[in-house]
């Protein structure tokens, strides 16, 4: 099984930055890539930001250029910088996990990011 902790929401004024961290532990050996998703109220789940064991980013369109997702791979942690940050950026976030082998995925319990005045 795989565990993913993630910590790091909460609200924030627009402008502001927020840094989010998920943890994943367990059997992880074959972990390829680590990600967030977020999905708001009324909306599709979308990709915010993913990297791969080998570096590779990508992100969803709404957030180039504002978010940067690092990753620890001796940590087994993924983190998302998030700056500049708008009400439209208001979501639940979800860490995410993905072992190609068996195409497994993996989600965590998901974080609140309020943007508000």
């Amino acid at each position: 099984q795989v565990q993913l902790v993630e910590s790091g929401g909460g609200l924030v004024q627009p402008g502001g930055s927020l840094r989010l961290s998920c943890a994943a532990s367990g059997s992880i050996l074959a972990l390829d890539a680590m990600g967030w998703y977020r999905q708001a109220p009324g909306k599709q789940r979308e990709l915010v930001a993913r990297i791969t064991r080998g570096g590779v980013r990508n992100y969803g369109d709404s957030v180039k250029d504002r978010f940067t997702i690092s990753g620890d791979n001796a940590k087994s942690t993924v983190y998302l910088q998030m700056n500049s940050l708008n009400p439209e950026d208001t979501a639940v976030y979800y860490c995410h996990a993905y072992f190609p082998l068996g195409g497994r995925n993996y989600w965590g319990q998901g974080t609140q990011v309020t943007v508000s005045a």
